[in-house]
């Protein structure tokens, strides 16, 4: 009997509670006020702390990315340049219509066309003096009537060309205005393959854009980028260079000009080359002086002896090359410092001042690196015969088309 009243007791027991956890739960429930509180004061609590230990969000850090800050210190500094230039009109009138018979009989029914039209041009620049001295391409304002520099600021000033040197493609130009702001420049010959590397200009009229990249490569020669009638090494970069960027900066992470932008590989995508700014800086300050650059000039044509160009040469000109190794010489210029000095057509430049000679660029670049009037020793090969000719180098004529050297 006491069993079943144990047993009793106990699921009584177990009523008992459910029914009081059920209304427990029902008054909590109905009564929502008291999580509230709780919560609350836990959010508050949180909050503070959350407050104390807050990590920095991009709105609250000063310290904004490096690109950014590079923009705002030398972006004022870039510049839009607008060229005019007079340039004769394409004639698509037969001239027979311009006969005065023709006139009698047609009159005003005949177009006419303008004898000259004006082209305008748009490319980049930075100012590089505060007093107003500007480095851009040559090819943008070649040739110009009329040219126009744009500010950041909105200034629009006049512009008058101090001087132009298409060899290298760069010029420079001269304005007049107050509190100018100046792009830095860098130097060029400590970059890093890999660095960083910041685009600013106007392509396609879209003014003060932005890009960044790296610098991809170093040492570019201008037959490597199918632009042979250049005296200059590129930087190659990944930067996005679009026409319009033409003339404007190169940047590094610092903000210092490293070059000049320059020229794009057509259908090609992540190309881009830039004239290296201490080569450029030589020549804005002769143009500066001068107004021109008097380039030193050696006066021939040549090509690199690999086996290619042996087996053309032997089978088409007459040669019998073998295993000699340098520069062949294909063509001597009339009157040039080459031909006074003697060279003639296949002879092979092995060496040029001492230095071991395997592609026509490192005569380029020696001949570039002089001055004119200076010698220069070639180390020649003629036929079975070893031979030192010592040439003077002249002036770069400005009305021939320019050589390799």
């Amino acid at each position: 009997m006491s069993k079943y009243i144990q047993k009793a007791t106990t699921c009584t027991s177990l009523l008992l509670l459910g029914a009081g956890i059920g209304v427990g739960v029902n008054y909590l429930v109905n009564t929502p006020q008291i999580f509230a509180s709780t919560n609350n004061n836990t959010t508050i609590e949180q909050k503070e702390n959350l407050t104390s230990a807050k990590l920095p969000s991009l709105a609250d850090n000063t310290d904004i990315n490096f690109v950014s800050k590079v923009v705002q210190e030398v972006g004022p500094a870039v510049v839009r340049i607008n060229a005019e230039r007079t340039v004769a009109s394409n004639q698509n009138v037969p001239p027979v219509f311009n006969d005065p018979f023709f006139r009698q009989f047609f009159g005003d029914q005949i177009p006419q066309t303008p004898e000259q039209q004006i082209q305008q041009g748009t490319g980049s620049g930075f100012i590089i003096s505060d007093d107003g001295k500007i480095l851009t391409n040559a090819h943008v304002v070649e040739g110009s009537t009329k040219v126009t520099v744009n500010l950041k600021d909105g200034r629009v000033l006049e512009g008058k060309v101090l001087g132009v040197d298409s060899l290298t493609d760069l010029a420079v130009i001269q304005v007049q205005g107050e509190n100018l702001p100046v792009a830095q420049l860098g130097n060029s010959d400590n970059l890093v393959i890999g660095e960083w590397a910041i685009a600013i200009g106007n392509p396609l009229g879209l003014d003060n854009t932005v890009t960044t990249g790296i610098i991809s490569a170093t040492g570019r020669s201008s037959s490597q980028i199918g632009v042979g009638d250049k005296r200059l090494d590129f930087i190659q970069t990944d930067a996005a260079i679009n026409p319009g960027n033409s003339g404007g900066p190169l940047l590094n992470a610092q903000g210092e000009v490293i070059a000049i932008n320059t020229a794009i590989i057509k259908n090609a995508q992540g190309l881009g080359f830039a004239i290296p700014i201490n080569r450029a800086a030589e020549i804005a300050e002769k143009l500066i002086l001068q107004g021109k650059v008097d380039h030193p000039y050696l006066g021939i044509a040549m090509v690199p002896l690999n086996e290619q160009t042996k087996q053309q040469l032997n089978q088409n000109e007459g040669f019998k090359l073998t295993n000699e190794e340098g520069v062949i010489v294909v063509k001597v210029m009339p009157n040039s410092p080459a031909a006074e000095a003697g060279l003639k057509s296949g002879d092979i430049i092995q060496g040029i001042e001492g230095e071991k000679i395997a592609d026509p660029s490192q005569i380029q670049k020696k001949v570039e690196s002089s001055q004119v009037g200076s010698d220069l020793t070639l180390d020649l090969r003629r036929e079975k015969q070893e031979l030192k000719i010592p040439v003077k180098l002249g002036i770069l004529p400005t009305n021939n088309k320019p050589q390799p050297q």
